[in-house]
């Protein structure tokens, strides 16, 4: 009887960093080069019965799924990070001009006619 082994080290914490999770999905990558490499040589392995190649084709696919799903999460995070930036940094802008408006530049409600 043969044993099969696979190990494979997925670990994500939560980066603070926008930096970090491009390093982490960079990391994620390589991984999923890594378990690809792994199935193209799965297929010249004379040892392992055809069983024991679909077996293991599969879990190396159901890992590379995983992976990529936490790829796709990081990104969302990554994006959700920039837009929010995004719409902090609008909101105070919005909140200068909104004071500005009627002192500096009036408008039609907000105007002083100066008669001599």
């Amino acid at each position: 009887m043969t044993t099969i082994t696979t190990t494979t080290n997925t670990s994500i914490g939560s980066g603070s960093s926008g930096g970090g999770s491009t390093s982490k999905i960079a990391a994620l990558n390589k991984q999923i080069t890594t378990l690809q490499t792994q199935l193209k040589t799965l297929d010249k392995d004379t040892t392992l019965t055809d069983e024991q190649k679909t077996e293991q084709e599969q879990v190396i696919k159901s890992q590379i799924q995983m992976i990529e799903a936490q790829i796709a999460q990081l990104q969302q995070a990554q994006q959700q990070k920039a837009q929010d930036k995004k719409d902090s940094q609008q909101d105070t802008t919005s909140a200068y001009s909104k004071v500005a408006d009627g002192v500096n530049r009036p408008t039609a409600s907000n105007s002083v006619n100066v008669y001599i």
